[in-house]
């Protein structure tokens, strides 16, 4: 089961639950529901590390004003009117839309936007604790947990134009050139970027496997595979092709459901990225300090894949995850349920589906 605890202590976990109370508030209808989504757009606003550099105006019943004119509600405002909130009705669309929003909004580059802020007081995270509750008592939620699911893995690969077209490698040396280039990042981040955390300097901010090797999640019945919607700094994708693949019984697969386990992952393979992950990994964790992640050339000696399920991804995604010592290491661009493969999977035994994008879901195209 999920832990709801788990999902408090991770900030895409907090998210979710923020966003589950807003849709919730929304679908009361009511003046409280109402007043609780005001409150909340508005401490979330001036909690924002960019507040103040435009000019906001916010629409309510009575016409429009700006919210100069009323005094500005504070966390506890809103932890209150949060409590008043039902939480019935959480169904699996219901999950799944918050579960998005929480992913659409992840970003490891720069400081948490000012919902996730208000998320991690005090005084809302006590109320969202509430929600979590209900999450982990959902039964359309119950996958959340599940390890790779081995008889419906499917892999998505979005229309792109402005790909770049690359010579197909094979998975090792996809990924003995991402290790080259990682070690060469590195060095060439060691000695032309300031050692200081705060100094205004970005890189390459995710942890994940190289993304030329092959990406599977689950598929959930009419709604298509998980990696269709569940895409963290997403572009605006309108088409996609989806093809179906058969994962060997003897597979050898990593299950990454929380924060140990990612930090036993780059505790037996270390990979050191401090100088080129420090700046924007201080920007998005407050935390200095060295940083790691796994060396997935190493991990595929041990490993075909590793899956990242839903409820680790809330739990850990995000986070300054202690290692060993004083090494850290962030979850960071990993989709939920998302399996990459270190090996190449046997070829699909069907033929490739096309979906498109329709009034902003994802349908599977007749044609």
């Amino acid at each position: 089961m999920i832990d709801p605890d788990d999902v408090m202590a991770g900030p895409r976990g907090r998210r979710l639950c923020l966003e589950l109370a807003a849709g919730r508030a929304r679908a009361t209808g009511t003046p409280e529901g109402d007043e609780y989504l005001r409150a909340a757009f508005l401490c979330a606003y001036h909690l924002d590390p960019g507040a103040g550099t435009s000019r906001m105006m916010v629409l309510v019943s009575d016409g429009g004003r700006d919210d100069d004119a009323e005094p500005i509600p504070t966390p506890a405002d809103v932890a209150r009117r949060l409590d008043g909130l039902p939480l019935d009705r959480l169904g699996p669309g219901v999950l799944l839309a918050a579960l998005q929003a929480a992913v659409d909004n992840a970003r490891y580059w720069q400081e948490p936007d000012g919902e996730d802020v208000l998320a991690a007081t005090a005084e809302v995270r006590a109320s969202l604790s509430r929600v979590a509750a209900a999450v982990a008592s959902s039964s359309p939620a119950a996958w959340w947990v599940a390890p790779l699911e081995r008889t419906t893995q499917a892999s998505v690969v979005f229309d792109d134009p402005a790909a770049r077209t690359t010579p197909a490698l094979t998975a090792e040396q996809t990924l003995r050139r991402w290790h080259d280039d990682t070690l060469e990042e590195e060095a060439r981040a060691q000695r032309e970027r300031p050692a200081d955390p705060r100094a205004p300097f970005s890189g390459t901010w995710w942890s994940t496997p190289p993304h030329g090797l092959t990406r599977t999640t689950r598929q959930l019945g009419d709604a298509g595979p998980v990696g269709l919607g569940l895409v963290e700094d997403a572009f605006s994708w309108e088409r996609a092709s989806v093809r179906a693949i058969s994962v060997p019984a003897e597979a050898r697969v990593y299950e990454v459901d929380g924060v140990q386990a990612w930090s036993d992952l780059c505790r037996r393979f270390p990979l050191d990225v401090t100088a080129s992950r420090r700046h924007d990994w201080f920007r998005t964790t407050g935390v200095a300090g060295r940083w790691v992640i796994p060396d997935w050339a190493r991990v595929a000696d041990r490993y075909d894949a590793v899956h990242l399920t839903t409820a680790g991804y809330l739990a850990t995604a995000g986070r300054a995850v202690a290692v060993d010592g004083d090494a850290r290491s962030v979850l960071a661009n990993w989709n939920p349920d998302e399996a990459y493969w270190l090996t190449d999977p046997p070829p699909s035994t069907e033929a490739g589906r096309r979906w498109r994008r329709v009034d902003d879901r994802w349908q599977e195209d007749p044609r």
